[in-house]
């Protein structure tokens, strides 16, 4: 690890806002790369991302700017005012971070993300050197996943600089799960990490992570992947409530809850490809139940109705399509729903539907085992039943009547027949007439 901490201006070089708010410009901007676009023939193209991207490999990153608009200026300075007033409290941060426009940008983040986990910036553990954590067993996975983090950094960033972000992201990384060794990491955790050593530094970045390890994320860092698999399924009694005939299409097409896993274990990090919604969404995410991020799934999908409809109903398609998320998803709208599904759908109540959903598949699979059970047993009773062959019965052994020894047999005999009729034809003729 490099001795010395680059300092990194995550606002130098482009915004973090979410600007894909801005329907009017997003539109826009839609509309011009369509129309740059070259058009693709039929299905042959149809998933041409999804085959030339591996599902483990992030997309690329892009940290353009986007100047503020009038009301972000005055929630900047809302927001600058009240990191001077000595009243404002958690329920202050939490009320801007929730808000439309969120944070702004990632000044105002540096100062307020420790402020929604409860963390003083002033009072934090300085990072021990990489050379402390190789012998960690986890040590080479890490490396392999953030070497493959390099499309999520800035661009144009010196090259020493980017290899002690680097070295950062794994120290940041190998130190939450030393600390807590009943925690198991998972490949898509550095993309959360990432995100907070670019905006609040490596040091606040460890104990932020610590706080979310230990609580957001603890289903996801469990020895299996079970209890995040199940909390995906809760994706289904909400898309039933608000629409039976798209949770009908999804359930016919067997797609499942695959598509939604890396937006659930990276909090999308891993999925967007524009830096200003994934910390739009940090902001919404680190203020909020942590089952929130269940809830934007859900009202993604939920938003992409027409996109579904339009698919084949089978799987590939439809995970295909969901699995790839446009860059003009409106996020504050789905925030606003995610917030609705919340209350109208709460976990608790989810979690009966669950349960209930599980009992009836688990009772389906049974049936459909004892099923192909009978049909198993139907098929070797058939496959061992002799042959009837008459009288045979009485003088043959019962293991040689089945069909094969028969079949061998009555091929044996006429072999038998054609011989002598041919050893017959060749005897001289007094031969042949002898009784």
């Amino acid at each position: 690890m490099a001795e010395e901490q680059l300092p990194l201006n995550c606002d130098e070089g482009y915004d973090s806002r979410n600007s894909t708010l801005s329907k009017k410009s997003d539109k826009l901007e839609a509309k011009e790369a369509v129309q740059d676009t070259p058009k693709e023939d039929g299905n042959q193209n149809k998933c041409k991302e999804c085959d030339e991207r591996r599902s483990d490999e992030p997309v690329k990153l892009s940290f353009k700017r986007f100047p503020e608009n009038h009301e972000e200026q005055e929630k900047r300075k809302h927001i600058e005012a009240a990191l001077e007033d000595s009243t404002s409290n958690l329920e202050t941060w939490r009320q801007f971070a929730l808000s439309e426009y969120g944070l702004i940008n990632d000044d105002l983040r540096k100062k307020v993300w420790p402020l929604l986990v409860n963390i003083d910036p002033n009072d934090v553990e300085p990072a021990p050197s990489l050379d402390e954590l190789k012998t960690h067993p986890e040590y080479n996975q890490v490396i392999l996943d953030v070497n493959r983090s390099l499309k999520r950094f800035p661009p144009g960033i010196p090259y020493e600089q980017r290899i002690a972000l680097q070295d950062q992201l794994t120290v940041l990384i190998l130190r939450v799960i030393i600390k807590y060794p009943h925690l198991k990491y998972y490949q898509g955790y550095h993309d959360v990490a990432i995100t907070f050593l670019l905006v609040v530094g490596e040091d606040v970045a460890f104990h932020v992570m610590e706080i979310l390890s230990t609580q957001h994320l603890v289903e996801c860092m469990q020895e299996t992947m079970e209890p995040t698999q199940r909390r995906l399924l809760f994706l289904y009694p909400i898309i039933r409530g608000e629409n039976q005939a798209l949770h009908d299409f999804l359930e016919r097409s067997s797609v499942g809850t695959l598509f939604a896993l890396p937006w659930y274990l990276t909090w999308f990090g891993h999925s967007l490809n524009q830096y200003r919604a994934v910390v739009r969404l940090y902001d919404y995410f680190l203020a909020s139940p942590f089952l929130l991020p269940i809830y934007v799934t859900a009202a993604i999908v939920l938003h992409r109705e027409d996109e579904i409809f339009r698919e084949e109903c089978d799987m590939a398609s439809i995970h295909c399509l969901l699995s790839q998320l446009p860059d003009d998803l409106p996020f504050e709208y789905l925030l606003r729903h995610a917030q609705q599904l919340y209350v109208r759908y709460p976990p608790a109540k989810v979690e009966e539907q669950v349960r209930q959903m599980q009992e009836r598949e688990k009772i389906r699979r049974a049936e459909e085992e004892e099923r192909m059970r009978r049909r198993r047993a139907a098929m070797q009773k058939k496959r061992d039943r002799p042959v009837p062959i008459g009288f045979l019965n009485r003088l043959l052994p019962h293991t040689l009547l089945n069909r094969r020894i028969v079949l061998v047999t009555t091929a044996f005999s006429i072999l038998v027949g054609i011989c002598a009729y041919y050893y017959k034809a060749q005897l001289p003729q007094h031969f042949r007439s002898l009784p």
